[in-house]
């Protein structure tokens, strides 16, 4: 899903601590045409990990930041998308923080029952009935690739919400866990009366923001 740049109020409190924000426009997104987003869904999806793992290395390389102070940020499929950069390059980040994820894909789209998971099958593929792309989810989902020794991994806070249909609660909820089981420091915070897009309200979702900002300075040594 494209989105349009656009102004944000509660960022400037990170900008004026010295935080820079960069977005990386991975394939799979659509802001640089068809071709740019089919080459990273279905069979292509790799791409989307690997892709977010060169912008890191770019930051790092061009001076910006450092891994020690470098934060991933992701939501839904894009928590999907931070989860699987750590499996994939942990050192590269200080944190990671992974909003409302998609971190058992396999197991979600396996089960049609779900609202959303025979419908998402044109983006992932059918895991279900076709081996092929059992065994490309198998290999990048990040729950089912946490290894047993993830000391070394970054700092972690996965949030969430109970009614979330979207992406059930659950899976962040397994995927912390075994972060935790396997050493690595690990966080889960769930909103108890909210769903996939978090609190409603304009002070709770400020607060929400300032609760999510606050742990990226603390990861970051700003105050």
């Amino acid at each position: 899903m494209s989105i349009d740049p656009y102004f944000s109020v509660p960022r400037l409190s990170m900008l004026d601590r010295g935080v820079v924000f960069a977005v990386a426009h991975v394939r799979g997104g659509g802001e640089m045409g068809r071709r740019w987003y089919d080459d990273g869904k279905l069979a292509a999806k790799p791409h989307t990990f690997t892709d977010f793992v060169a912008c890191a290395r770019h930051l790092v390389e061009a001076g910006w930041t450092t891994p020690e102070r470098m934060v991933a940020d992701g939501a839904s499929a894009g928590g999907l998308l931070v989860g699987a950069v750590t499996n994939l390059a942990p050192e590269l980040f200080a944190g990671v923080l992974a909003g409302v994820p998609f971190v058992d894909a396999l197991t979600s789209m396996l089960d049609p029952s779900l609202p959303l998971t025979v419908v998402e099958w044109d983006e992932w593929g059918d895991p279900l009935h076709d081996p092929a792309t059992y065994a490309l989810m198998r290999s990048y989902s990040p729950y089912e690739n946490v290894p047993d020794d993830a000391a070394h991994y970054p700092r972690i806070l996965a949030t969430t919400s109970l009614h979330d249909t979207r992406v059930l609660y659950v899976e962040p909820a397994k995927w912390v866990a075994r972060l935790r089981a396997s050493g690595a420091p690990a966080l889960l915070k769930i909103e108890m009366s909210a769903g996939h897009g978090g609190v409603s309200g304009r002070y709770a979702r400020w607060e929400e923001i300032a609760f999510e900002n606050a742990w990226v300075l603390d990861v970051l040594g700003a105050r």
